[in-house]
């Protein structure tokens, strides 16, 4: 059977709110202005580091150096606050497991984060690999993070599942098809579209048929 590979933020979880807090955090302590979930949601998708370079880009900013560390120690304690799995992610993640497909996760949060949220909302259980964006020397789009997500598994096939182009783009640098999250935070161009988190098993059956 066929591994899946799931991104996280926007496609297992709705993760908005408390990665908005954790960046207000920061900037509270810095002096800098509040941003919206509108203003954070197109900057989520390419790792805590970036994501703090476009937040602080778009109030005038620089990023100092001491803001990396602020952002993760706060996010990681607060990483499931008002974060919650979407609809219908846990019945899919059961049905594919039923299955019998072996689950990971390949996301460029930071590894300790990535755990930690996944622990508190108990879908850690589901998987058994999670890579995140500083468990490698890559990061999505570079098809070496998903290779080592796969290579934890112990899987060459597998369907690549996410809401960003970097989750579309990992997958046909591994040559191995892709579904696309439309619930999430993202944009990309990619042929195979799921619209809400039930159509995920049926989509992954007709590509193993």
């Amino acid at each position: 059977m066929r591994a899946i590979i799931f991104d996280l933020d926007g496609t297992l979880i709705d993760s908005l709110p408390d990665i908005a807090a954790a960046v207000n955090h920061v900037f509270y302590h810095r002096g800098l202005p509040a941003l919206s979930l509108a203003q954070v949601k197109p900057m989520i998708g390419d790792g805590a580091k970036v994501l703090l370079s476009r937040a602080c880009a778009a109030v005038g900013a620089p990023v100092e150096e001491s803001d990396y560390a602020v952002f993760e120690t706060y996010y990681t304690a607060h990483s499931a606050d008002l974060t919650r799995p979407y609809p219908g992610i846990v019945a899919a993640l059961q049905e594919l497991q039923a299955a019998g497909h072996s689950l990971g996760v390949c996301t460029n949060k930071p590894q300790a984060p990535a755990l930690a949220v996944l622990e508190a909302l108990g879908l850690a259980s589901y998987f058994g690999a999670v890579t995140g964006g500083n468990s490698t020397p890559y990061r999505k789009p570079d098809p070496r993070h998903l290779a080592a997500t796969l290579d934890a598994l112990g899987s060459k096939d597998a369907v690549m599942i996410g809401d960003h182009h970097n989750d579309i783009a990992v997958a046909a640098g591994l040559g191995i098809p892709a579904i696309f999250a439309a619930w999430g935070y993202g944009e990309a161009d990619c042929p195979i579209i799921a619209h809400q988190a039930s159509e995920i098993p049926g989509l992954v059956a007709a590509m193993v048929d």
